[in-house]
């Protein structure tokens, strides 16, 4: 070589398209001059991509203090197979309310406290209760007066009627109970109160702030309160079930009413190995589905019963690959599904207030990959607009262990997971140089829904920001309570539109998080999502690439891609490694980068380790 070469190497990952400038000397090492990070344009491993590549290119460039008019002699790309990642989320279990019977909901702010029982009777109607008709549950339809509704109450009560509770439509629960003489609970912003049952037996149950209902969110606690038997009992627990959790609940037990909790069959997955299919319903739980793809394994693809949302997400994959492809439909393949089970909000259905109950759900998360890159197509554009020597210099998997190896620390044997938004990536270069290397569906975009659908967000940015950013909660205009319980003052007062609410701590400032849930529930639904996906998959995919599948012969494991800068993801992938003697940390790629631009610096050492190679 005659003088210094000015070479790039990039990377064109899912999500973002990394690049690392160099220059290469003549049987020296390479000297790094500066990297760059850019969203990744189009579908990885097509045509689309040229253009994130120029500019990364470029953008590496301008870093390095060199003109964008300065002559680079060779691009160096990674071989981008494309890899399709689909998501779909099937609730498999309901609770479901017939004729009269009601279950209570949590409204912001109920008023007084405590549990009662009673027979339920419309406001109009108190004036004709007496004494002798025993404890009643006054039902107050919309538009009514919290004035005048408290003052009928506290009459009555003075007339010698046992008010022991109130279920109002209105929002009025806190103005009612403050007025009232002989404090009793009252839950309010019961949208469809006309329905409510009259002459029933109902209980309503208001707990102390910042504590939630014991009696009627217990399936012996209902029992005991409305005498029912063992069969009964078994019959209500979907209520118990669903008012776990809450400060506030009404329940209505009427002879006619019904409440039952139904599984919904959500179709079927046909996983198929070299050897053997076998059919598992999505209705038997993640687990099983799991245990499933094991038995054939390795896998060779995965089909979904048409009609149902399985099938169709798993078919829009394949439409997906055709079009990027143009490989025939024939031929496309799902290589690996992840299963999780999760807990999703869901409307109660026949419920009166808007009643939502935690049901039972599975979330797939299913990967193609194709045979057939494109990147020579993208080589040839990328040439094309810079006017230089570009070559596709090595699958990403062995040119990624090379760029972890530049990691202080870090030798031979060394494995890597590459944690992405579609996909987790593994590989393993040994003492012999061999590597191998294994991709996995689920990462990133994963752990975003499931937060959005437990947490019932239908927001994926704030989904997102939950994932990316400590919690905390704003217990002052002044203060905040960190979610490991530190607490934080400030000499300005905070807006008011996060007074008394969750909050995600980003660098732009606190964000509201919309949902109604403590701090602490939100953090393990968060935590929960990371570890059945990163940590699962972490460990089954290196166990994939692992000497005789064992993970102690690993050695150590570099931590690479965005989702290793997370605040918590690496310590518990570490956690998790920790009891097979495995060195786990975050990669730190030529000692400057961190976890990214591992695969863009090792296409560049892979080159030089040519050029001077015998």
């Amino acid at each position: 070589m005659a003088g210094p070469a000015l070479v790039v190497g990039v990377d064109v990952g899912n999500s973002t398209t990394e690049a690392c400038a160099a220059e290469v000397g003549d049987g020296g090492g390479p000297d790094r001059l500066a990297s760059s990070l850019t969203p990744t344009t189009g579908v990885k491993g097509t045509p689309a991509n040229a253009a994130g590549v120029v500019t990364a290119v470029r953008r590496a460039l301008e870093a390095a203090g060199r003109s964008a008019t300065t002559a680079v002699d060779t691009v160096l790309l990674n071989e981008a197979t494309p890899v399709i990642s689909g998501l779909a989320m099937e609730t498999i279990s309901e609770t479901i309310i017939t004729e009269s019977t009601m279950i209570g909901h949590n409204p912001e702010t109920p008023g007084g406290e405590g549990l009662g029982v009673g027979t339920t009777v419309a406001l109009a109607e108190l004036g004709d209760v007496t004494d002798r008709d025993g404890p009643v549950v006054v039902v107050v339809g919309a538009g009514a007066d919290f004035d005048d509704v408290a003052h009928a109450l506290n009459r009555a009560v003075e007339q010698g009627v046992d008010v022991v509770a109130a279920v109002l439509h209105g929002d009025d629960a806190v103005l009612v109970a403050n007025r009232l003489a002989r404090p009793v609970p009252v839950v309010d912003e019961v949208a469809a109160v006309d329905r409510v049952p009259l002459g029933m037996l109902a209980a309503v149950e208001v707990a102390p702030p910042g504590r939630t209902i014991r009696t009627l969110s217990d399936s012996y606690g209902l029992a005991s309160t409305f005498s029912l038997d063992a069969e009964q009992t078994r019959q209500v627990s979907p209520v118990a079930r669903a008012l776990a959790g809450t400060r506030s609940a009404v329940v209505v037990r009427t002879p006619e009413g019904d409440v039952t909790d139904r599984r919904i069959p959500v179709g079927t997955l046909t996983v198929s190995g070299s050897t053997r299919s076998i059919d598992v319903g999505v209705d038997e739980g993640a687990e099983a589905i799991m245990a499933a793809i094991g038995r054939v394994a390795p896998l060779q693809d995965v089909a979904g019963e048409p009609g149902t949302h399985v099938g169709g997400m798993l078919a829009a994959v394949r439409d997906t690959m055709v079009d990027v492809t143009g490989q025939p439909a024939a031929e496309i393949r799902i290589r690996d599904v992840l299963a999780v089970d999760t807990m999703v909000p869901v409307t109660v259905q026949g419920g009166l207030a808007g009643e939502v109950s935690r049901e039972n759900a599975v979330a797939l998360a299913a990967m193609v990959r194709t045979s057939r890159s494109r990147m020579q197509a993208v080589a040839d554009e990328v040439a094309e607009a810079l006017g230089c020597d570009v070559r596709i210099g090595g699958v990403e998997g062995e040119v990624a262990v090379r760029g972890a190896l530049t990691t202080p620390g870090s030798a031979v044997p060394i494995a890597i997971v590459d944690m992405g938004g579609g996909s987790t990536d593994a590989a393993l270069l040994d003492r012999d140089g061999q590597t191998w290397a294994v991709h996995v569906a689920g990462a990133g975009e994963l752990v975003t829904k499931l937060i959005d659908s437990e947490l019932g967000l239908d927001d994926r940015e704030a989904a997102e920001s939950v994932k990316r950013h400590p919690l905390a909660k704003v217990e002052s205009f002044f203060h905040v309570r960190h979610e490991d319980g530190s607490v934080q003052f400030f000499d300005e007062a905070l807006p008011p539109y996060v007074f008394g609410r969750v909050v995600t701590v980003t660098p732009e400032g606190l964000v509201p998080v919309p949902v109604r849930r403590p701090v602490e529930a939100v953090r393990t639904v968060r935590r929960e999502a990371k570890r059945r996906v990163f940590v699962v998959n972490a460990l089954r995919a290196l166990t994939q690439v692992a000497p005789q599948g064992s993970l102690r012969l690993l050695g150590s494991v570099v931590l690479l891609g965005g989702s290793a800068l997370d605040f918590e993801i690496p310590a518990m992938v570490a956690d998790a490694l920790a009891p097979h003697g495995v060195v786990c940390g975050i990669g730190n790629v030529h000692g400057t980068e961190g976890p990214r631009n591992a695969v863009a610096a090792g296409l560049v050492d892979a080159h030089v380790a040519a050029l001077v190679a015998p």
